[in-house]
């Protein structure tokens, strides 16, 4: 066996880290639906994000999902695999009616409280991604239930926000020690 093939099974066998996939992919997928939410880019709406929520929020997430669990990462594989199929499920279920929505929100909403929780020893970024993302939810939940754009538009700046943070701290780790010196802190 060659020395490449022999280091290639050797960075295999200590597994990798997809963490930072999957919070770059749920950032960024965070991002995309909740700027698209609030209306502030003419003609566009939730349903534009619909293809990348299918592949970035979808199968990134749930493939990066797969690989923490197989590293033995249980929390951040569980997140990002259940996180994935909303994102998959979410993308192809337009046309749904109102109270479908909402139900379908309000379901992933308690899926994301789960993940509030048990997030809540790693950390105020984990906790903070976690939080806004169930509030996110919960508001879209009501905001489908009875229609209210405005409620969905609020809905949308959280979700942003969430997606905003995420992105960050993956970058952060990414990043940091890189240029010689940390230049985006994280506590």
């Amino acid at each position: 066996m060659s020395n490449e093939a022999t280091g290639a099974t050797n960075a295999r066998s200590t597994g990798a880290d997809a963490g930072n996939l999957g919070y770059l992919a749920l950032g960024l997928t965070l991002l995309a639906y909740g700027l698209l939410s609030t209306g502030i880019l003419k003609g566009t709406g939730v349903g534009d994000a619909a293809h990348l929520a299918h592949v970035l929020g979808g199968i990134t997430l749930f493939v990066a999902g797969l690989w923490q669990l197989r590293g033995g990462e249980g929390f951040t594989g569980t997140a990002f695999t259940s996180l994935g199929a909303f994102w998959a499920t979410w993308s192809v279920a337009g046309g749904a009616s109102k109270n479908a929505a909402g139900l379908f929100l309000l379901l992933w909403a308690l899926l994301a409280l789960t993940l509030t929780a048990a997030s809540w020893g790693a950390g105020l970024f984990s906790r903070a991604v976690y939080g806004l993302l169930t509030l996110s939810l919960v508001l879209s939940a009501i905001a489908a239930f009875g229609s209210h754009t405005s409620l969905a538009k609020v809905a949308g700046w959280v979700a942003a926000v969430s997606g905003l943070i995420a992105w960050y701290w993956a970058t952060s780790r990414l990043s940091n020690g890189k240029w010689g010196r940390i230049a985006l802190p994280v506590k």
